[in-house]
């Protein structure tokens, strides 16, 4: 005989407590991208593309007429993305973040709302006191993008810059050796029977190795120095063959420059200043004709020769020696630039959005905090309010005191 089952009238289903992640509120950003006027600059912030991408996930994107023209993106282009275009540069400036490819300037702190977010870069040479005190009176979150992090804890924005910067190092010397701009009348690479054009470089960080790269692809011979061992070691481990490195030694340097036909000048600045390693004895000891890149002129160059020149006039000569010495090199090629630009700001403005706004983003992401230079009043980079004798505030300790 089968038993039949027996149900307690005291059985009972408890429920048991979930803890469940409680997801911010998604925030509709308005984005506004000005024309820029300074610098020389003809990179814009966000490319159609990724204007597309923020207005099809319901952000609001205004963009001033021309802001694109530099790097041929029309506003058409930008329309037909999705973005407002505006010909008044004040009405922009009401936009809730405002993104520049070019250093904000006194003229455009004036047009800044109080509360905004601007995401630009710094060019401390040209920082001026009026500006940090504008924004500090604004109460504005100024973020350097040159200065995010990614999760690797590099700078993104600055590694394709210098990765630009690099690559065009060279075929900027490669057209200076031309008869057609006054040049030795000299390729580059070489050819069969005629010995390859000799490229001295001096700095093995990303500049270097991508100068490098390219004028080991045009066939060049290719001698690099720098003073860290472990950056010699790792260019060569990057480019993936061995090569002549010496560590930055006077007499050896001034021995290979006077036989040099390029020099690009890429060291990396020390305390924001780039050390002069070249004397003007050993650029006068170089052969007439020759060509000097000087990368770090933006930090007051490695050659003692050295001046701040311009894309309208890029060059001149001091004992016989063509120096191109332009600071903004990516803007050369802006198409490029922009587009290595947009790929990181457009991703970051998406998960801004996602956490909740700029301030969530913050608050959750270190590499993006280390960019932030004023936040709400304070000065909140150690360098700049040294510099300009403001009092420094930490970030981390700010955020703390204010959840």
């Amino acid at each position: 005989m089968t038993k039949k089952p027996y149900i307690s009238p005291s059985f009972s289903y408890i429920p048991l407590e979930e803890a469940l992640e409680v997801t911010p509120k998604k925030k509709q950003l308005f984005i506004g991208i000005p024309r820029e006027t300074t610098f020389q600059e003809n990179r814009v912030a966000l490319t159609p593309e990724a204007v597309q991408v923020l207005v099809n996930n319901g952000h609001d994107v205004a963009i001033e007429h021309g802001a694109g023209d530099g790097s041929f993106y029309l506003d058409t282009d930008y329309s037909e993305a999705g973005a407002r275009i505006v010909y008044d540069k004040a009405e922009l400036y009401k936009a809730s973040v405002i993104i520049k490819s070019a250093p904000i300037s006194e003229e455009e702190c004036k047009l800044l709302q109080m509360g905004q977010v601007v995401i630009s870069p710094i060019h401390l040479p040209f920082l001026k006191t009026e500006i940090i005190e504008q924004l500090i009176q604004k109460k504005i979150i100024a973020v350097a993008f040159e200065s995010i992090k990614d999760d690797a804890g590099t700078f993104p924005i600055v590694r394709s810059m210098s990765e630009i910067a690099g690559s065009s190092a060279i075929l900027t010397a490669a057209k200076y050796l031309s008869n057609i701009h006054n040049g030795k009348g000299i390729l580059l690479g070489g050819i069969s029977g005629v010995p390859p054009v000799k490229v001295l470089i001096i700095g093995a960080g990303v500049v270097g190795e991508f100068a490098a790269r390219t004028a080991f692809g045009l066939g060049a011979s290719v001698k690099i120095f720098d003073n860290s061992i472990y950056r010699l070691m790792r260019l060569q481990n990057n480019i993936g063959r061995r090569c002549f490195t010496s560590v930055l030694e006077p007499v050896t340097l001034a021995e290979e420059l006077a036989n040099a036909d390029v020099a690009v000048g890429a060291l990396k600045p020390v305390h924001g200043i780039t050390p002069v390693v070249v004397t003007e004895e050993m650029v006068q000891n170089m052969k007439a004709g020759s060509v000097i890149i000087d990368v770090s002129i933006d930090r007051g160059g490695c050659f003692e020769t050295s001046r701040v020149t311009t894309h309208e006039n890029p060059i001149y000569k001091k004992y016989d020696v063509i120096h191109y010495c332009v600071p903004n090199i990516a803007s050369s090629v802006s198409r490029t630039a922009s587009r290595a630009i947009s790929n990181v700001l457009m991703p970051i403005l998406q998960q801004c959005a996602d956490i909740g706004g700029i301030e969530g983003f913050i608050h959750t992401k270190p590499g993006f905090r280390n960019s932030v230079y004023t936040y709400k009043g304070w000065v909140t980079n150690a360098p700049i309010a040294k510099r300009f004798k403001f009092k420094y505030t930490d970030l981390d300790l700010l955020l703390a005191a204010q959840s």
